[in-house]
């Protein structure tokens, strides 16, 4: 899936950058916290797994609230809540949804109960997910946050806003905060989020807003997911929304992250809630990766030249300084056929830095290699992988020259921002593949 287009939409004064992906009969606006930056999420594979699998049975509106993104600016951080409420409404008005399921993360689940509660003829449903309705403790709400954890939260803001501090990814996403380039990327987004002065304002009045007294008017079918071990938003706060909403349901996921990970659990409750049945089935084995096939040029060749015994050495040698290479750059090798060798990444950056680098290194052993990246979706076997992402892969790789690194545009737009050089190789058939393909080639 490429990189969607964004476009703006009108509440008051003030312009709000949306997206809509996919065509499906059901509308649902997104929202995943303030901490947002359209273009910069879509970098993550997590993010273009979500929002993916939303987009199988749905239109997804997602948008960067006012004041953060590529949102306008404003002078003033802190947003009166009727606003900001608002804002919703501008975007379905925008994209012509007249009714939505609104599925918000963290701080913007209190934006979406305030808009089903004041305009419920427009939401169908409500998922919230790792939300609450007040997130500071106070006298009568001891399941908020405690005054020295706040006050720790707004220290790591302050001081380490946009620098890719390792504990505040940690908190929100300790499954994957080990993942290579994961902070860089947190750094990256926070910059493009927002101002250190905008980002505090943003955080004190997360901690100040509190609509526990608008639940009981929250007439709409809600599901309510918590993450029982989340230490940012305490599992309390989401059997609070269930006892207070009408008719709400609650899941509990054995997981401590904060961010909505697509997991085949979540996106399946989801598309039931949403929909009313389980139309797709997440296998667990079906993940989104970006697949990297790299072979020795002319190896026929080769092995004319210097005889079966050498060329059965420097294949071992190839193949070593593949495994090794991968180790380093966290990709994993799935198979390896005569002089070609098949792997995969979670994250198309280190896809791409990881082949410029054993491009390099075997051609110092004397040999060529030519490198093919495309990201999509694969089905893990018994035997390795599976998937039309794989056969895309070979055929780009079967185009590259002798010591060229080739990718789709996918993977191109999955870096857009990350410092990567890509040069354009024009538009070409890709033998079984329909349409034609733009490729373009690393530099360096």
């Amino acid at each position: 899936m490429l990189t969607p287009r964004t476009q703006y939409a009108r509440s008051g004064d003030v312009y709000l950058a949306y997206q809509v992906i996919g065509d499906g009969p059901y509308d649902i606006v997104l929202v995943l916290d303030w901490a947002s930056h359209l273009e910069v999420l879509w970098e993550q594979p997590w993010v273009v797994e979500l929002v993916s699998a939303l987009a199988t049975y749905s239109r997804v509106l997602w948008f960067d609230m006012r004041g953060v993104g590529l949102s306008d600016r404003i002078g003033d951080a802190a947003v009166p809540p009727e606003e900001w409420m608002e804002d919703v409404g501008a975007v379905m008005d925008a994209a012509g949804s007249r009714r939505a399921t609104l599925f918000a993360n963290g701080h913007a689940s209190q934006m979406a109960m305030l808009y089903a509660a004041t305009h419920p003829e427009r939401v169908a449903s409500l998922v919230l997910m790792n939300g609450f309705a007040r997130f500071a403790r106070a006298d009568d709400f001891a399941i908020g946050m405690p005054r020295e954890v706040r006050e720790k939260s707004l220290d790591m803001i302050e001081v380490g806003w946009g620098s890719g501090t390792p504990g505040m990814v940690r908190w929100l996403a300790p499954s994957i905060a080990q993942r290579p380039g994961m902070h860089e990327w947190w750094a990256r987004l926070e910059r493009n989020a927002a101002t250190p002065g905008t980002a505090l304002a943003r955080m004190r009045a997360s901690l100040e807003l509190d609509v526990r007294g608008i639940l009981p008017l929250v007439d709409t079918p809600t599901l309510v997911i918590q993450n029982r071990d989340n230490a940012y938003v305490r599992a309390g706060h989401g059997r609070y929304l269930v006892e207070h909403i009408a008719g709400a349901e609650l899941l509990e996921r054995a997981s401590a992250d904060h961010w909505p990970l697509p997991e085949p659990d979540l996106l399946g409750a989801i598309e039931e809630f949403v929909t009313g049945s389980r139309a797709l089935e997440h296998d667990p084995d079906r993940f989104l990766a970006t697949v990297l096939v790299v072979d020795v040029a002319h190896s026929t060749e080769h092995a004319s030249e210097v005889g079966d015994r050498r060329w059965r050495v420097d294949r071992d040698r190839f193949e070593h300084t593949v495994r090794q290479t991968l180790l380093t750059y966290g990709g994993e090798f799935v198979d390896a056929a005569g002089d070609g060798v098949l792997a995969t990444f979670d994250g198309p950056a280190r896809a791409i830095r990881c082949s410029v680098h054993l491009r390099n290194v075997i051609h110092q052993t004397g040999l060529d290699v030519r490198c093919g990246l495309h990201a999509g979706e694969v089905t893990k076997r018994e035997a390795g992988i599976t998937g039309i992402a794989v056969h895309i892969t070979a055929r780009v790789c079967a185009l590259a020259a002798p010591g060229e690194v080739l990718v789709t545009r996918t993977v191109r737009d999955l870096v857009a921002g990350s410092g990567i050089s890509l040069e354009e190789r024009g538009e070409h058939e890709l033998k079984g593949v329909a349409d034609r393909w733009a490729l373009y080639a690393a530099s360096g």
